[in-house]
């Protein structure tokens, strides 16, 4: 099957918070509870939060918001979309608030029924292009209890940076990566 990569827009908020919240289940339940999951999520990609930062993407050249459709019209060459694709992964780039000569990866995630299907990649292959003229380097924070998240960015060029206590939870940590662009 095929996967377009395309700007999000506002009718993708509903796909793009479920697929949030089953990758932070699938990579987060054993190290934060499925509850504190929830409420993460529940509190990191309200609907209202989702549809201003799609917003603010599509207006900004300096921020990225893409999502990765599955549909067989992709898969056929076809330039109509669906009425109702579906979506299996998203990403969100903004500049990094201590320097804008840096794009921070704030968000991909993609569905755990597509990991290992070139998703992630495709969506990180797109936002490297697209923040190439404008940043000189991508930057993210990664749990460093997530070791899909850690074996994803490494095995694509980034490395780490930092490592710093987590704001999620008492003990945890998370490492900062990079990668050139």
């Amino acid at each position: 099957m095929t996967r377009a990569v395309r700007q999000a827009t506002v009718d993708d908020i509903w796909a793009i918070h479920e697929i949030a919240r089953e990758s932070w289940h699938a990579a987060y339940d054993d190290v934060l509870g499925p509850d504190t999951v929830d409420d993460v999520v529940d509190d990191w990609y309200t609907i209202g939060d989702l549809e201003s930062a799609i917003s603010d993407a599509n207006s900004r050249n300096d921020a990225v918001f893409l999502v990765t459709e599955a549909s067989e019209a992709a898969s056929a060459g076809e330039t109509d979309r669906r009425s109702d694709p579906e979506l299996d992964g998203f990403a969100h780039v903004v500049p990094w608030p201590e320097d804008t000569a840096v794009a921070f990866l704030a968000r991909l995630y993609v569905r755990p029924a597509a990991w290992n299907e070139g998703v992630g990649t495709a969506l990180l292959e797109t936002l490297e292009t697209s923040c190439s003229t404008g940043f000189d380097r991508v930057r993210l924070a990664v749990l460093a209890d997530n070791d899909i998240g850690i074996s994803f960015y490494e095995s694509r060029g980034f490395d780490r940076v930092e490592t710093r206590p987590s704001g999620l939870a008492a003990g945890l940590e998370e490492h900062v990566y990079e990668k050139e662009l």
